[in-house]
């Protein structure tokens, strides 16, 4: 009796152990700086910011409640590398480890988001992303590669059951998170590849799930799993996460899609949509059928009315013949009288346009002509001869040798020049003198100047 009483003292409540380990722990760690990168980063409506801080080897959750929220300027978002002042604590209802968070410093990019953005760079450059191969719309086979417990089977089956229930659809159940998710999908991928019966131009595979933090979808950013759908021989679409998640699956896919229901919504087209476009169509074609039958009938209407015997054809055509041989009869004989009439008008304007009638006329314009010249040539000699006398008796009137004919003479010295003034001659000198009849050689005895020329004055000289 002693022994069990003593036990059921040492017994805790799960109270009263919770209690002691937040006691403990607050107590021996208290506020400490810890770094780590941020994931699951989640704001509910009440304010409070919740996350995990990760790193290499370990995990721990946190909270950072609004009072001390609104303090913090740091952006947190899943994959940042930060530094917090935390108390180490315990929620007591749940038994959760977790740090109370007081301040957030940015400590750089997270170690996962700089590994997988360095690994983007070399797959792209190895051409890891080139797929972009045409998909069967909509494929004969469907292969979906998920959980056959997650979300997204059921959003793709619901899609694909209300827009096209005639596509076959095969479930290859894989994990679609942690550790084991990227070699079974590769697994179940070559595996579909190796069966003959699949036609890369009918059947499509499809690889999907449901959103999650960077850690639930990482599976989807190993690098042999997009080699190995890049390499696939079937055509491959991906659907991993929700609209603001891209994986390296989706890239390396042939095509992709934001999520597991728009995935199934590019890949078969919508029931409703083709049944409206069929009953246009089918309206469309009622109505052509419509329209031609109604227009073959007017014609069978309009060529039956033009249908005639045999016989009324001959007879319209012989009336047509004989009009028309009439027609050519007096055609003939007009023609025939109007190229008479021509002739005739011909052989007068060939008549009026003789050569002998214009020889002749010619002839006598050119007597006309000619004596016209003779008389305008006798003209033109007494004109010209009345001319020249004027000129002539004008020319004697300014001639130099009418002045000699007045008892004047002209004197030259031995080089040809006139004399014209006494000083210009010297006494001995040889002068020659010509006059109104013949010519004079003379010389110079005695030279006046121009104001002795008087008589009285010569006479002096003389008797000098």
């Amino acid at each position: 009796m002693t022994a069990t009483s003593d036990s059921a003292q040492d017994v805790l409540s799960v109270s009263d152990l919770n209690r002691r380990a937040r006691a403990t722990l607050e107590a021996d760690l208290g506020e400490q700086w810890i770094e780590g990168e941020l994931s699951g980063v989640s704001r509910p409506a009440s304010g409070h910011v919740y996350f995990t801080l990760k790193d290499e080897r370990a995990q721990v959750k946190a909270v950072l409640f609004r009072t001390r929220g609104r303090f913090v300027s740091t952006p947190m978002r899943d994959g940042d590398l930060v530094r917090v002042r935390a108390r180490v604590s315990l929620f007591e209802p749940r038994g959760d480890y977790q740090l109370i968070v007081e301040a957030v410093q940015a400590a750089g990019a997270g170690a996962l988001l700089a590994a997988l953005a360095a690994l983007k760079q070399r797959l792209g450059d190895q051409g890891v992303f080139t797929n972009a191969r045409s998909l069967a719309f909509p494929p004969r086979h469907l292969l979906v590669l998920t959980s056959a417990s997650g979300a997204a089977l059921r959003d793709v089956l619901a899609v694909l059951r209300a827009r096209w229930p005639l596509v076959t659809v095969t479930l290859i159940p894989v994990p679609v998170q942690g550790a084991e998710a990227a070699p079974a999908i590769i697994a179940a991928l070559g595996l579909l590849n190796r069966q003959a019966t699949l036609d890369p131009a009918r059947d499509v595979v499809l690889i999907t799930r449901g959103g999650g933090s960077l850690e639930d979808l990482w599976a989807f950013n190993d690098e042999h799993l997009a080699r190995a759908i890049h390499h696939s021989r079937l055509p491959v679409m991906s659907a991993v996460g929700h609209e603001t998640d891209q994986s390296l699956s989706d890239l390396a896919a042939d095509a992709s899609a934001p999520t597991p229901s728009a995935a199934a919504e590019r890949l078969v087209p919508s029931r409703q949509e083709l049944t409206a476009r069929l009953t246009q169509a089918d309206n469309r074609l009622k109505g052509a059928q419509a329209r031609l039958l109604q227009r073959e009938g007017q014609r069978l209407d309009h060529l039956r009315s033009r249908l005639r015997h045999p016989g009324e054809a001959i007879a319209r055509q012989r009336d047509s013949l004989g009009q028309l041989k009439e027609r050519l009869g007096r055609a003939i004989s007009g023609r025939v009288v109007a190229e008479r009439r021509r002739q005739t008008d011909l052989a007068h304007r060939l008549s009026l346009r003789s050569p002998g009638l214009t020889l002749d006329e010619n002839r006598r314009q050119l007597s006309r002509l000619r004596r016209r010249l003779d008389g305008a040539k006798r003209l033109s000699l007494v004109h010209r001869r009345e001319r020249l006398a004027a000129a002539a008796r004008e020319l004697q009137a300014v001639s130099p040798l009418a002045v000699l004919g007045r008892g004047y003479a002209i004197l030259t010295a031995s080089d040809g020049q006139a004399v014209r003034r006494a000083d210009q001659a010297a006494p001995g000198e040889r002068l020659h003198a010509r006059l109104a009849e013949g010519e004079l050689d003379v010389e110079v005895i005695k030279a006046w100047p121009a104001g002795k020329q008087a008589t009285g004055d010569r006479s002096d000289d003389d008797g000098a």
